[in-house]
Protein backbone atom coordinates (compact mmCIF):
# COMPACT_ATOMS: atom_id res chain seq x y z
CA UNK A 1 0.00 0.00 0.00
CA UNK A 2 1.50 3.32 -1.08
CA UNK A 3 1.13 6.34 1.18
CA UNK A 4 1.35 10.07 0.51
CA UNK A 5 4.70 11.56 1.51
CA UNK A 6 5.04 12.79 5.09
CA UNK A 7 5.61 16.38 3.94
CA UNK A 8 1.94 16.46 2.86
CA UNK A 9 0.76 15.96 6.44
CA UNK A 10 0.05 19.69 6.78
CA UNK A 11 -2.33 19.66 3.81
CA UNK A 12 -3.81 16.29 4.82
CA UNK A 13 -4.23 17.46 8.40
CA UNK A 14 -7.38 15.51 9.25
CA UNK A 15 -5.84 12.09 8.56
CA UNK A 16 -2.54 10.36 9.23
CA UNK A 17 -0.55 10.11 5.98
CA UNK A 18 1.15 6.86 6.95
CA UNK A 19 -2.25 5.12 7.24
CA UNK A 20 -3.66 6.51 3.98
CA UNK A 21 -3.76 4.61 0.70
CA UNK A 22 -3.08 6.57 -2.50
CA UNK A 23 -5.87 4.80 -4.39
CA UNK A 24 -8.52 4.26 -1.71
CA UNK A 25 -8.15 7.81 -0.40
CA UNK A 26 -7.66 9.44 -3.80
CA UNK A 27 -10.71 11.73 -3.67
CA UNK A 28 -9.80 13.04 -0.23
CA UNK A 29 -6.13 13.48 -1.12
CA UNK A 30 -6.81 15.36 -4.36
CA UNK A 31 -9.34 17.75 -2.87
CA UNK A 32 -7.56 18.26 0.44
CA UNK A 33 -4.22 19.03 -1.24
CA UNK A 34 -5.88 21.32 -3.79
CA UNK A 35 -7.84 23.17 -1.12
CA UNK A 36 -5.12 23.40 1.58
CA UNK A 37 -1.78 22.56 0.02
CA UNK A 38 0.98 24.65 -1.48
CA UNK A 39 1.62 24.92 -5.20
CA UNK A 40 4.39 22.36 -4.78
CA UNK A 41 1.88 20.00 -3.12
CA UNK A 42 -0.50 20.49 -6.05
CA UNK A 43 2.29 19.57 -8.47
CA UNK A 44 2.83 16.38 -6.46
CA UNK A 45 -0.84 15.48 -7.08
CA UNK A 46 -0.38 16.17 -10.80
CA UNK A 47 2.69 13.89 -10.88
CA UNK A 48 1.04 11.15 -8.81
CA UNK A 49 -2.34 10.73 -10.49
CA UNK A 50 -3.29 10.72 -14.18
CA UNK A 51 -4.62 14.12 -15.27
CA UNK A 52 -7.92 12.60 -16.48
CA UNK A 53 -8.44 10.94 -13.11
CA UNK A 54 -7.80 14.23 -11.28
CA UNK A 55 -10.22 16.09 -13.56
CA UNK A 56 -12.85 13.41 -13.05
CA UNK A 57 -12.55 13.56 -9.25
CA UNK A 58 -12.57 17.37 -9.21
CA UNK A 59 -15.58 17.67 -11.55
CA UNK A 60 -17.75 14.84 -10.22
CA UNK A 61 -16.99 14.59 -6.50
CA UNK A 62 -17.72 18.04 -5.02
CA UNK A 63 -15.79 19.01 -1.91
CA UNK A 64 -17.05 22.12 -0.14
CA UNK A 65 -13.78 23.33 1.31
CA UNK A 66 -12.36 25.75 -1.27
CA UNK A 67 -12.00 29.50 -1.15
CA UNK A 68 -13.32 31.04 -4.38
CA UNK A 69 -9.96 32.23 -5.79
CA UNK A 70 -8.35 28.84 -5.24
CA UNK A 71 -11.35 26.99 -6.71
CA UNK A 72 -11.23 29.05 -9.89
CA UNK A 73 -7.43 28.80 -10.16
CA UNK A 74 -7.60 25.01 -9.98
CA UNK A 75 -10.67 24.69 -12.21
CA UNK A 76 -9.70 27.15 -14.91
CA UNK A 77 -5.91 27.07 -14.98
CA UNK A 78 -4.46 24.03 -13.23
CA UNK A 79 -6.98 21.54 -14.64
CA UNK A 80 -8.20 23.53 -17.66
CA UNK A 81 -11.89 22.86 -16.92
CA UNK A 82 -13.08 26.33 -17.99
CA UNK A 83 -15.82 24.93 -20.20
CA UNK A 84 -16.99 22.33 -17.71
CA UNK A 85 -20.11 23.55 -15.89
CA UNK A 86 -19.63 23.22 -12.15
CA UNK A 87 -21.77 24.60 -9.36
CA UNK A 88 -19.40 26.70 -7.26
CA UNK A 89 -21.78 26.46 -4.30
CA UNK A 90 -20.88 22.78 -4.01
CA UNK A 91 -17.16 23.64 -3.73
CA UNK A 92 -16.69 27.12 -2.29
CA UNK A 93 -17.08 27.54 1.44
CA UNK A 94 -18.41 30.76 2.80
CA UNK A 95 -17.90 31.60 6.41
CA UNK A 96 -20.47 34.22 7.33
CA UNK A 97 -19.37 36.89 9.71
CA UNK A 98 -21.53 37.95 12.61
CA UNK A 99 -21.71 41.72 12.18
CA UNK A 100 -24.03 42.26 15.14
CA UNK A 101 -22.54 44.25 17.98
Amino acid sequence: MAHPPKDLQGALWSAEVNTMDLEKDKNYIIHQVFSHGSLEDMFWVLRTYPRDSIRHVFATVPYKDYRAPRFYFIKNFLLNLRDTPMNEHRYVKNIPRDIRS
